[in-house]
C-alpha cells in the first residue's frame, strides 16, 4: 500500500466519524460510537474488523493479556475511539503502542465528546513504517 492509499483511507475514517458525529452529537458511549462508525465505514465499502486482541509478546511468550484494539480498518489502519473530555497524552500512547504491536503504518485518535471532530476532535499518528512507504 502506498502513502497516498493510505491518506485516502484515513480521509474516509474521518468523513465516516464526522457523519456519525453529526447525526448523534456527544453525550453517548464509545460503543455506540464504534458500532455507527463501523456501519458507515462498511457501507462505504471498507473491511473494518472491531474489538479484536492485540498479541503481547514478552521473552519470547505470546502473554494472554486481553489487550483489545477498536478497529482496524483495511488491515492497515487502527482507529481508537473516545468519548471522554480531552485526549490526554496516555490516549496517544495507547495508539502508539497498538501500532507498534501490530506494526501498523498509520493510527487515528477519534473523540466524540466535541464541538468538531475535523478540528479538535481527532488526531493522526503514522509510524516510520509509513515513512518508508512509497508515495
Amino acid at each position: 500500500m502506498t502513502k497516498r492509499q493510505l491518506n485516502e483511507i484515513v480521509y474516509a475514517i474521518i468523513g465516516a466519524a464526522i457523519e456519525v458525529h453529526k447525526e448523534l452529537e456527544p453525550g453517548l458511549l464509545e460503543s455506540i460510537y464504534e458500532k455507527c462508525i463501523v456501519h458507515v465505514l462498511r457501507q462505504k465499502g471498507l473491511m473494518v474488523a472491531s474489538q479484536q486482541k492485540v498479541p503481547v509478546m514478552f521473552q519470547g511468550i505470546e502473554l494472554d493479556c486481553d489487550l483489545r484494539f477498536d478497529l482496524l480498518v483495511e488491515n492497515e489502519i487502527i482507529v481508537e475511539i473516545k468519548a471522554i473530555d480531552n485526549i490526554l497524552p496516555v490516549h496517544q500512547a495507547q495508539l502508539l503502542t497498538y501500532l507498534k504491536l501490530l506494526d501498523k503504518a498509520k493510527g487515528i485518535l477519534i473523540n466524540f465528546n466535541c464541538t468538531n471532530i475535523y478540528k479538535e476532535g481527532q488526531k493522526t499518528m503514522a509510524t516510520a513504517k509509513f515513512a518508508a512507504l512509497k508515495d
